[in-house]
């Protein structure tokens, strides 16, 4: 019993240590690169999720926004709504946002659970601050974002050829309804 003891206890610390090293990874996936000269501030505030991939997170959910605003730390406030059609209930999730490098480079990680940090990186936004594209640090994470309920089918199609060069199965987003 005590070999077993010597041995599951460090096997077992070992594999949550690899899960949560590789749950912090706040990198880019290969191809991708993170909007330069970014302005934070003129990133402030709601935007609408356009599309996702079936996330296990935000399974079931429609209407969803993540509004975003700054910490009296410097840090970005994310809070993320939407509501669950099948439980008829809103969701709220509030987490924190950081710059990986400057922050005039939109390659941020973001957490919702400290310790455990998820790349968040905008490779892709319009000059006026209206869409975003964002991807995680591997090709499991793709968000498009919109400050409306719409987005022009230019940008759509811009959006989807960017995430698709670089590797993305754009055929599996899923498109989010808002009413």
């Amino acid at each position: 019993m005590k070999t077993l003891q010597k041995i599951a206890i460090p096997v077992s610390l070992g594999i949550l240590g690899l899960i949560i090293f590789n749950s912090c990874s706040v990198g880019l996936p290969k191809g991708a690169t993170a909007v330069q000269n970014f302005d934070a501030d003129k990133y402030l505030g709601t935007w609408y999720e356009i599309a996702r991939f079936d996330y296990k997170f935000e399974k079931n959910m429609d209407n969803v926004t993540a509004t975003y605003s700054k910490n009296p730390n410097g840090t970005i406030k994310v809070d993320n709504k939407g509501y669950n059609y099948v439980k008829k209930e809103w969701k709220e999730s509030v987490g924190e946002a950081r710059f990986v490098k400057a922050s005039t480079e939109a390659q941020l990680k973001v957490s919702f659970f400290k310790p455990i940090w998820a790349g968040y990186n905008v490779v892709d936004i319009d000059e006026n601050y209206q869409y975003a594209l964002v991807m995680g640090n591997s090709l499991q994470y793709l968000w498009i974002l919109s400050r409306t309920k719409e987005i022009p089918e230019s940008i759509k199609q811009r959006f989807l050829a960017k995430a698709k060069n670089i590797g993305y199965k754009t055929d599996e987003l899923i498109w989010v309804k808002h009413n």
